[in-house]
Order: structure tokens, then C-alpha cells, then sequence
């Protein structure tokens, strides 16, 4: 092995097809506004993760760690060694110095996870290993190297933990409502991380269609001639445009158990950052550094979280968006939008601008 980590088998390291490496790059440059604002706060915090790390004598770390390494296969040269040159290329390609172990454990589920306080371990179950093409799958690596990279894994942990604690507590009410609030905070910073990470495994794999067809396949199964990315894509503008305010509020119930984004929305996100202008200049080699990173502004990370949330609200063609965009602008319609009961936010006002008809609250 040679100094970096990245020289396993007697020759350089490197992706199977040319692809750009990152050396040095930020988490910053990849993270989703949302998640960056709530680390960066974190991390500001003295002592922070020293009192999260001191709970692992209370969270089952190590236990984790005993059985992935009693009860499935760690990822080697000698054992799934294709899924240990994808490790390794993802490590290499965003400059993770310290390559994490990396087990597939039996479960006919595809998943995948990144746990752990002191150290993360990346876990895929044999279902996302058989599920998957080569192409899709250097894309999930790169996702789980990612949450290794930003420090996700501690979280993901507490977590896990959390969510256990609620229902050993569950017959507390008071008890019960204190952890599930501090579940539910972390469920939403989750779900945002995801979207971070899928970031990382497009900068790895470097290929948006593959990464396209790996949550095509999480959501449909190994029926890829069956199914159509771009109809994939369609389907995630209807979930977020359809229907009035009952699905609106439908939406929130649903996702709010979830940990994960859904994953027509995450191909959504995915395909939108990958199309911006954020993506291209850190493909041409324009990203923030590591090196900078202890001077980051909590505050300009909070302005651009807001911005983002800001920008998602006013972007949205979700009813219960739209009328919260309209609650903003004082759109003139929205009385007789009201009154029309939850059908009149189904679909846009007559064109006369007749009586209830204005069209203020509708353009865009």
C-alpha cells in the first residue's frame, strides 16, 4: 500500500474510465444548503462532538461493529473484490485519506448505510449488490463515502439510537414526546443529507444517468427494460405539481416517518444540481477547500439555507407552496381561492379574471 491509501494492488489506483479527482475538496462543495448549515452549526459548537462521542458507551457501536464483522463479509481484495476497487476509487476520488471498511450483509432489501461515532462502516445488503449494474453501483459507494466524508455517519448513529430509545420509552409520554421531537428534527436533516450525498455519488461516478437508474431500480426493481428515466422524472413533476391541498398535506405525513427522500425526488434533485452552475465549476476544478473550511461563516451558511428553502418554496408547483407564495405576495385571488374550498387549488383560475378568477396568484 502506499502512503495515501490508494495503491492496493500493485499499480496506481484509479477509476476504470477517465473521471475527474477532487483533491482536498470540501463537503461544502456538495452538500445540500440545508445539511450544510446544520453541520457547519454543529461543528461550531465547542465540544460538540466530544460529548457525541461520549455517548458510545450508551449507543450499541460496538456491538454493530461485532456483528457486521461476525454475521457478513468485509469487502477485501479476497472478497467482493469489485465492490473494494469501487471503495477505492470513491476514497480517491474525494480525497477520503482513510479508506472505511466496508461489509455486505445478507438482506434480499436493497440498502445501503453509513454508521458509526469514532469510525464510519459502510454496510450494503446482497439485494442492492444483485440489483445493481457496475455503473449504479460506483454511484452508491460514492454516496456512502460521502456521508463518511461529511461526518454523517455520527448523526445516522444518534439516530438509529434515538429512534430505538422512543419506543423503549414509548409508554412515557412526556418522555416519548422529548425524543420523538429530537427524531423527527434529525429525520428532516436526514432526509436533506441524503440529497447530499446522492451529490457525492454523481461527483464519483460521473455519470447522471447511472445514477438515474440506480434509484430508478431502488424504486421499480431489476425491470430496467420495463421502465423510462425521463418518464421516471415525469413522474416526480406530477407528484410535486398534482392534486389540491389534501395531497399537500398528505406529502408531509407521508415523508415525515422517512428517513430517505422519495426517490422520484431525489432523481429530481439529483438531475437539477447536476443541470446548474454550482456543478459545472466544480466539474472545471473551482470548489472550496478543505483548508478553508475552519473559516466558514455560520451565518452565510444559515442565509444560504434559508435562500435555498426560499427558492424551493417559490419554485414549487405543490398547492400548499403555491399558497404559501401567495400568502407572501398578497395575491389577490386568494380569498376567492379559499372559498372555492380545496378544489380551487387544484388547477389554475379561469382566464377571464371574472369573479374568483384572477389570475395574480397563478403566474410565475
Amino acid at each position: 500500500m502506499s502512503d495515501d491509501g490508494h495503491q492496493q494492488t500493485g499499480r496506481e489506483h484509479v477509476p476504470s474510465r477517465q473521471r475527474r479527482r477532487f483533491p482536498g475538496i470540501s463537503t461544502r462543495a456538495y452538500e445540500h444548503p440545508a445539511d450544510r448549515s446544520a453541520l457547519v452549526a454543529l461543528r461550531k459548537l465547542s465540544g460538540f462532538d466530544t460529548v457525541f462521542k461520549g455517548l458510545s458507551g450508551l449507543l450499541p457501536e460496538r456491538s454493530l461493529r461485532l456483528l457486521f464483522l461476525s454475521d457478513s463479509v468485509r469487502v477485501s481484495e479476497r472478497q467482493f473484490s469489485h465492490l473494494h476497487d469501487m471503495l477505492l476509487d470513491a476514497c480517491y476520488i474525494l480525497d477520503l485519506e482513510k479508506v472505511p471498511p466496508m461489509y455486505v450483509t445478507q438482506d434480499p432489501q436493497p440498502n445501503a448505510m453509513c454508521v458509526g461515532l469514532d469510525e464510519p462502516i459502510i454496510v450494503v445488503s446482497t439485494g442492492l449488490v444483485e440489483l445493481l449494474d457496475e455503473e449504479e453501483m460506483r454511484a452508491v459507494v460514492g454516496h456512502e463515502v460521502g456521508h463518511a466524508l461529511s461526518g454523517h455517519s455520527v448523526y445516522r448513529t444518534i439516530l438509529l439510537f434515538l429512534t430505538s430509545l422512543a419506543l423503549r420509552v414509548a409508554w412515557i409520554p412526556l418522555g416519548n414526546l422529548a425524543v420523538m421531537a429530537i427524531v423527527t428534527a434529525l429525520r428532516e436533516w436526514f432526509r436533506k443529507s441524503e440529497l447530499s450525498a446522492d451529490r457525492a455519488g454523481l461527483l464519483v461516478g460521473q455519470d447522471v444517468r447511472a445514477s438515474m437508474r440506480g434509484l430508478m431500480k431502488i424504486a421499480g426493481g431489476n425491470h430496467l427494460h420495463e421502465m423510462n428515466v425521463d418518464a421516471f422524472l415525469e413522474q416526480a413533476e406530477e407528484y410535486d405539481s398534482g392534486g389540491d391541498l389534501r395531497d399537500s398535506v398528505l406529502k408531509i405525513l407521508n415523508v415525515l416517518p422517512r428517513s430517505h427522500p422519495f426517490t422520484t425526488v431525489r432523481a429530481a434533485e439529483l438531475k437539477k444540481w447536476a443541470e446548474s452552475r454550482d456543478y459545472q465549476r466544480l466539474m472545471d476544478g473551482h470548489y472550496p477547500r478543505r483548508s478553508e473550511d475552519p473559516e466558514t461563516s455560520v451565518s452565510d451558511s444559515f442565509r444560504e439555507s434559508a435562500a435555498s428553502y426560499a427558492a424551493d418554496v417559490k419554485g414549487s408547483k405543490d398547492p400548499l407552496m403555491k399558497l404559501v407564495t401567495d400568502l407572501a405576495g398578497g395575491a389577490g385571488d386568494l380569498g376567492g381561492r379559499v372559498r372555492r374550498g380545496f378544489d380551487g387549488f387544484r388547477s389554475p383560475p379561469p382566464a377571464d379574471g371574472g369573479p374568483g378568477g384572477a389570475r395574480g396568484g397563478d403566474k410565475e
